[in-house]
């Protein structure tokens, strides 16, 4: 039997411009799942992704998923993607499996943390809110380094610098008074160690109440335990919120930082990976 892709329609555009189509997985023409393609809203028309891939349950595992996915592929080729991006559910196995038999490379990770109490920090450590000077020079340094990420997903450097500063007035629009951004700064004996970044009222994953945007140590002062303080900075201010689940985003190859999670009771939530389209 033949498996192949069907288009539920035309190509769809949201406000924003984003492209996207839905497919129906058919079996001799016969609908037995769904397929959904867009470009990265964030990363322009050279990253597609992959939004959804669903094979009925009695057409399972007999490849209908391989099929649809590489068909997938073929189509975000023919948009002029050059690298496709799969988001899937640490619990769904599966598709995990699938992922890594289609030649998928794991590029990061979601976590989460339930929140508790706030716990306490170190002797000597304090916490201060960070001021609009510190948030000037803290937002000149950090803007090439969001960039360069986007540079490494198929950006061009100033289409990266572009959506950088963009993404910086969108999420920061009043700097450090900007309502919901808890930006805290972290000393050890009166020295400045490090920041980081909590959004209290705007989580970008639905699953969690709070989200960890950066953490940030001076090099320095890195391997003596402040990365851990800070994300338990982050954790006293979600308590305080109110918050009851504090989600982040992590490089699946920053093991330090994937280790220190971990310890702190963060769980996967979800794994994203990429592929090259050649």
């Amino acid at each position: 039997m033949t498996t192949t892709l069907r288009p539920t329609g035309p190509d769809q555009y949201d406000a924003d411009g984003v492209r996207s189509r839905s497919y129906d997985i058919c079996v001799n023409s016969r609908p037995v799942g769904l397929l959904r393609l867009t470009v990265d809203p964030e990363y322009g028309p050279v990253t597609g992704r992959v939004t959804q891939l669903v094979v009925e349950e009695r057409e399972r595992r007999r490849g209908r998923g391989a099929v649809a996915a590489l068909a997938g592929e073929e189509a975000l080729r023919d948009w002029g993607c050059r690298r496709v991006e799969i988001s899937v559910p640490a619990a769904a196995h599966a598709a995990l499996a699938l992922a890594a038999g289609l030649g998928y490379t794991e590029r990061s990770r979601s976590m989460l943390k339930d929140v508790g109490e706030e716990p306490p920090l170190p002797p000597g450590s304090a916490v201060r809110p960070m001021d609009q000077a510190e948030f000037e020079v803290w937002r000149e340094d950090g803007q090439p380094r969001l960039a360069q990420t986007m540079i490494e997903r198929g950006l061009s450097a100033e289409e990266a610098a572009r959506r950088a500063a963009a993404s910086f007035a969108r999420l920061l629009p009043e700097g450090a008074s900007t309502r919901g951004a808890a930006l805290r700064v972290l000393a050890h004996e009166e020295a400045v160690v490090g920041r980081v970044w909590v959004e209290l009222e705007r989580s970008p994953r639905e699953d969690s109440d709070a989200y960890v945007y950066e953490v940030e140590v001076e090099e320095e002062s890195r391997g003596s335990g402040h990365g851990r303080t800070l994300m338990l900075v982050a954790e006293r201010e979600a308590a305080a919120a109110g918050a009851r689940t504090l989600g982040l985003h992590v490089l699946s190859a920053n093991t330090p930082a994937v280790r220190l999670y971990s310890s702190l009771g963060y769980r996967v939530a979800e794994h994203h990976f990429h592929k090259p389209l050649l």
